[in-house]
């Protein structure tokens, strides 16, 4: 059975993601901090017939994280897909965070990528298969939003950079880019969002994408809705 591991499974893209790859039969891991956040995605997957893991780790605690990769792979196998879905939204303007808070927010938004894809994607390329998958944002930097540009920033160049590194041995690497808020029965419905996840992970290699871009029906969305996808996804 292939499976699929989503960290950051809370409600909303994580939740939807998770429920799109159980319909295709995907057993699921979910990796999420708090046990309320792991219960309600069991809840919303477990109308599907397939297994469901649910791990807690930070995303930002690198041995708790492994460990849970590791503990997913013992259950369902190494993963045909990982989706990196944990971030910290919030506004601020340049000189509004201390050095502490920059770094707590890169930690989550960049680094537990990096973590979670360092730990994978080399099985993954000996496998000669399998996708690596990173929600993305704010599709242009705005100075009231800094880390959040920042993070979102570093996530493009991540995908790059990992591309570049595990691209060639089979492994899709890409984000997915939400320009505005997430919402049930809005442009940014969070089950349309889900959809770009599974046409990235079943792209034929020779139509590769390594960015989908959400941006609704109606265009683009202000910074000040992208704030409104929640303070941390995890």
């Amino acid at each position: 059975m292939p499976g699929a591991v989503i960290i950051g499974a809370g409600p909303g893209i994580g939740q939807a993601v998770a429920r799109r790859f159980a319909r295709e039969g995907f057993a699921i891991t979910l990796i999420a901090r708090s046990d309320s956040t792991l219960r309600a995605g069991a809840e919303a997957v477990a109308l599907g017939d397939v297994p469901v893991l649910a791990l807690a780790a930070d995303s930002t605690d690198e041995h708790a994280l492994r460990s849970a990769l590791d503990e997913a792979a013992d259950r369902h196998g190494l993963p045909d897909v990982v989706v990196y879905n944990a971030a910290i939204i919030q506004a601020d303007g340049p000189g509004d965070l201390p050095l502490r808070g920059h770094l707590d927010a890169w930690a989550v938004n960049v680094v537990g990528a990096l973590t979670a894809a360092a730990h994978v994607a080399p099985a993954m390329a000996a496998r000669g298969s399998g996708s690596f998958l990173v929600t993305g944002g704010m599709p242009e930097p705005k100075p009231q939003y800094v880390s959040l540009s920042l993070g979102k920033a570093g996530v493009r160049t991540l995908v790059t950079l990992l591309d570049q590194r595990y691209g060639p041995s089979g492994v899709h690497v890409a984000s997915v880019t939400v320009a505005g808020p997430v919402a049930p029965g809005t442009d940014f419905d969070p089950d349309d969002i889900a959809e770009h996840y599974w046409r990235l992970h079943t792209q034929p290699r020779r139509h590769w994408e390594h960015e989908a871009l959400h941006t609704g029906r109606t265009g683009p969305a202000s910074p000040a809705g992208q704030a409104s996808i929640s303070s941390t996804v995890s």
